[in-house]
């Protein structure tokens, strides 16, 4: 069971596309700098890049990075073999514990907009059938269709909502 809603949240996929993320910007100090570790302020650079892909790439709201004060506390704990730095190894896992949170926001809204918006636009669209006038036209669209326009509303609803806050 817990397999079957790990696909279904996409578990697999967001550490594959977050692996992507991470080992193209870890590789990119490594080309610049020639070194196979990233100091304190790589580090919070790299973080920066990596909210950035995850905001470009990722459905959802936009997320906002964490401050240079909440990367240090976390350094600490990811610095396994404690040089002051971070290797390729370490930053993996200190982007894993930092977007942990804002991966579980994007699976809640995915899930919502690809399961529960088609179910939401077959059930009203059989509340309408009484409705005069809008239940005639709303009935001669295929239920695919009707069901892609309930999505597209729901994901419009969701990105209108991310101002609010």
């Amino acid at each position: 069971m817990g397999q079957i809603l790990d696909k279904v949240r996409g578990d697999q996929w967001k550490q594959k596309q977050l692996r992507k993320i991470t080992d193209r910007v870890f590789d990119h100090f490594k080309n610049e700098t020639g070194c196979a570790s990233l100091t304190f302020e790589e580090l919070y650079i790299a973080v920066l890049l990596v909210y950035n892909d995850l905001n470009k790439y990722l459905p959802g709201p936009h997320f906002d990075p964490p401050s240079k004060e909440q990367v240090q506390a976390m350094v600490q704990k990811c610095d396994i073999n404690l040089d002051g730095e971070i290797d390729r190894e370490e930053f993996e896992g200190f982007i894993q514990q930092l977007t942990e949170d804002t991966l579980s926001l994007v699976s809640e809204g995915l899930i919502v907009t690809l399961a529960v918006a088609p179910t939401l636009a077959i059930l009203t669209k059989r509340a309408t059938e009484g409705v005069p006038g809008v239940g005639k036209v709303v009935q001669r669209l295929p239920n695919s269709v009707y069901a892609s326009l309930v999505t597209l509303a729901v994901v419009l609803f969701q990105k209108s909502g991310q101002g609010i806050e």
